[in-house]
């Protein structure tokens, strides 16, 4: 197998190490070496690990620079020919690095790829962050096999079939390590929060593909960091999808996306403003201002990527069909509305 390489990272989940890491190490270590990169946490989380898990590597972030500089700083001093970014939520079940690492070794423009994530609570139900494989509409919403919005599909095995995806959950996500680092990694502007669909859509613009692996499968607990009703997250998911949108929609459909968008999202602010939600509400108005505010920051970043048409993105409206038409199930979506 070729060389892997789990690394958890780690900020002040000392409490979620002690619950999942030792399945880790039982189902992992005899496929990949077992990382934890620490984000400079200030819960004892580092004294822990030294303590209680010495077979394991750990790589100490100087700052605590989020989900996409946490990664991008952690991955420049491990030496693999895969990464499996793993949330410390997470709980992985027997056999399920193999399967995975065996379908992107069959196929070389595989760049990355994520198994079946599972709720940990309800693990009939599939978990918000990822379900079975990211997808994405036209106007930048992002939605699941298994997930649209916050409604989540029982696992019936419905999508237990491989299938290219736009994007690859961060929370459990197999990447080639050359690939990673010739793209850059994830932008650190991101912080966190859409940074995976970000990078997604970068190596899609190069013309790699991104799969969904459902024989693997893992259990996630959600919202380890930032809890779902966070203003903060508001703000990252708010900015970071307009920025998103700004560097890698093509030129033909930047002016239609972006109008539609401040309408879509002045809805969304008016509707945190009328049920009381003011922090939500600026959060809206926030993450618009900071996208103007660095507006110049954008655009070199936009003009460095060979815009392409890609896969798997909904040429619909996803809120239109979740809210509207009433559609809660991803197999309810018309197939011949994906590109291909």
């Amino acid at each position: 197998m070729a060389k892997t390489a789990v690394v958890i990272l780690n900020w002040n989940g000392k409490e979620f190490l002690k619950k999942f890491l030792p399945s880790v190490i039982l189902h992992s270590k005899s496929f990949a070496d077992i990382i934890v990169a620490d984000n400079a946490s200030s819960d004892g989380s580092v004294a822990f690990l030294t303590d209680n898990f010495p077979e394991i590597t750990i790589i100490r972030n100087a700052e605590n620079g989020g989900f996409a500089k946490g990664y991008n700083d952690a991955l420049a001093h491990v030496d693999a020919d895969y990464y499996i970014l793993l949330n410390s939520d997470i709980e992985v079940s027997e056999n399920w690095i193999q399967p995975v690492i065996e379908l992107m070794e069959n196929d070389s423009q595989i760049a990355a790829c994520q198994p079946t994530i599972r709720s940990y609570h309800h693990p009939e139900k599939f978990e918000y962050a990822g379900a079975a494989g990211g997808f994405i509409d036209k106007y930048g919403y992002p939605f699941c096999r298994g997930r649209i919005f916050q409604h989540l599909e029982d696992d019936n095995e419905q999508y237990n079939n491989p299938v290219e995806i736009f994007w690859a959950t961060g929370a459990c996500m197999f990447v080639r390590a050359d690939v990673f680092k010739k793209f850059g990694g994830f932008d650190n502007d991101f912080f966190a929060h859409m940074e995976e669909i970000d990078f997604c859509w970068r190596i899609k613009h190069a013309g790699y593909k991104v799969m969904a692996c459902p024989a693997s499968k893992v259990f996630h607990v959600g919202g380890g960091t930032l809890p779902k009703q966070s203003s903060f997250k508001t703000y990252l998911n708010m900015r970071n999808n307009i920025v998103l949108l700004y560097k890698n929609l093509p030129a033909e459909r930047l002016v239609q996306v972006f109008i539609l968008r401040l309408i879509l999202d002045g809805v969304a602010a008016f509707k945190f403003l009328v049920d009381g939600g003011f922090a939500d509400f600026w959060a809206v108005v926030r993450a618009h201002m900071s996208f103007y505010r660095r507006f110049h920051i954008h655009r070199k970043k936009r003009s460095a990527i060979k815009h392409r048409r890609v896969s798997c993105i909904y040429h619909g409206n996803i809120v239109v069909a979740h809210f509207l038409a009433g559609k809660k199930k991803f197999s309810e979506i018309p197939s011949r509305k994906f590109s291909s």
